[in-house]
């Protein structure tokens, strides 16, 4: 091997906007990142929030990994789950808690108007802490993104704000945007027309493709190894991207101009709030790729901060469809007939409405199951590649995962607020992982006391407010 070290996050600029970053090589071990405001080997700062919408009932959390949270428990050594924590402060009188709950998600603030939160989240406290002068060329500020359909107020699906309570950074909800939004969309010259005919033969990754050819060539500063990855590399983002575009060949030779989601998004999601159907199929199949993008995303560096969300606060969908886990059939998805209704009164948000503690709530569990499982997928994607120190990126990042209720029935706000199920990630080392812990404290002394590990000495809530460290968390 050529013992030459190079930048971890060196990326490859091709025609206008395009970047796309190189993998981690044997090349870039020993080299910090840049902008990395630490001495964890080449390591940066990240924080990202996980959203699933409707949450878990308390009752079904206590069942461990022997119930709803079974997904999970391959990466039981990488996480910390946090039962019982209380977000009854985020409550807003006359607006019910699937808002209110998905409002705190992150933040621990009760809304503030439909278009804004109470506050900042932590990702973007930890962001402002560790990146006072910006980050460094070529990251994306902020990502958020996400696969859901309720859209009646902005932080049912949104969860990343600035420290005034606006949306960090433009909802993508379509992996064609989210890719764009990642790697850049083709800028060329010339009217409409010629734009389209250009981008009808060009893809994001041909405008890059020579200088990959360099890096797998003769004259390339990259071992055998290295380049072996490069290539797979390569043709993994190309997998990727005609995922994302679903292009397909035409008469030119050239990929063709790519055709919208399968799926509805803006108004068409959300009519009238009376919800739409979904076959389960149809929508794993773009939030996986909507999860691909994101960690690939994460892993070339050109993200370090923002969120994901798996189904929206308060989310109306009838699913239809088997549904498996690890081979094995689990229940099939038939909301509507299942509920013997229509409309939103036939949608899975009914299950959690109906939720009690001495039944078996089995479509509820399916559900929640299911919604584990996808979580767990977008985790198993970080936890797949090692840096510098040793660690995976689900390692070394703050990863939070959370969502709106710790119960769902709409009589009791302080049952519903209550029991809230987070998980975090180690963050290198900060917090503690492989354990199942009652921490029976406020979500904003939680937050706090992750902002604190995390080296910030700003706080969320109100400056008069005392501190609670929960120190049981903290590694």
């Amino acid at each position: 091997m050529k013992n030459k070290r190079m930048n971890r996050r060196t990326v490859l600029k091709g025609a206008g906007a395009t970047a796309i970053g190189l993998p981690l090589l044997e090349e870039m071990f020993l080299t910090p990142a840049l902008g990395c405001h630490s001495s964890d080997g080449g390591v940066p700062v990240r924080a990202f929030n996980v959203f699933f919408g409707l949450g878990i009932p308390a009752p079904l959390q206590s069942e461990g990994f022997a119930g709803v949270l079974e997904p999970l428990e391959p990466l039981r050594k990488k996480l910390l789950i946090m039962r019982d924590v209380d977000q009854v402060r985020c409550d807003e009188s006359g607006i019910n808690a699937h808002f209110d709950g998905a409002s705190g998600a992150f933040t621990a603030q009760p809304p503030n108007g439909d278009a804004k939160s109470g506050g900042p989240s932590i990702d973007q406290v930890i962001r402002r802490n560790h990146y006072v002068n910006g980050l460094p060329k070529g990251v994306v500020p902020t990502l958020v993104a996400g696969t859901f359909f309720r859209r009646s107020r902005i932080s049912r699906y949104v969860h990343s704000y600035n420290p005034d309570g606006t949306v960090a950074a433009r909802m993508q909800e379509q992996p064609r945007d989210v890719f764009d939004r990642v790697f850049g969309a083709l800028s060329l010259s010339g009217g409409d027309k010629d734009l389209r005919e250009k981008r009808l033969r060009r893809s994001v990754l041909d405008s890059v493709v020579d200088q990959y050819q360099f890096y797998t060539g003769n004259q390339s500063p990259l071992g055998a190894r290295s380049k072996a990855r490069v290539a797979d590399h390569l043709d993994r983002i190309r997998e990727f991207e005609q995922r994302a575009f679903s292009l397909e060949r035409g008469n030119q030779g050239g990929p063709g101009l790519p055709p919208r989601s399968a799926l509805a998004h803006g108004g068409q999601a959300d009519p009238a709030g009376q919800g739409i159907d979904m076959p389960l199929e149809a929508l794993r199949k773009e939030w996986r790729l909507m999860a691909d993008l994101y960690a690939l995303a994460i892993e070339l560096d050109r993200v370090r901060f923002g969120s994901l969300t798996f189904l929206a606060a308060g989310e109306r969908l009838r699913i239809t469809g088997d549904y498996f886990y690890k081979g094995e059939k689990r229940f099939q998805f038939d909301d509507a007939r299942q509920l013997k209704a229509s409309g939103d009164k036939g949608c899975s948000h009914e299950w959690w409405h109906q939720f009690h503690p001495k039944k078996k709530n089995l479509a509820l569990r399916a559900h929640a199951h299911m919604k584990m499982q996808e979580v767990a997928y977008f985790l198993n994607r970080l936890d797949k590649t090692r840096e510098a120190n040793g660690r995976t990126i689900l390692e070394n990042s703050l990863i939070t995962v959370s969502t709106e209720s710790g119960d769902g029935r709409h009589s009791n706000v302080k049952r519903e607020l209550s029991g809230v199920f987070h998980a975090i990630s180690g963050a290198n080392g900060r917090f503690k992982t492989g354990e199942i812990m009652d921490v029976k404290r406020e979500g904003i002394d939680v937050y706090n006391t992750m902002l604190s590990a995390m080296g910030v000495q700003a706080r969320l809530g109100d400056s008069d407010r005392e501190f609670l460290s929960v120190d049981s968390i903290r590694s």
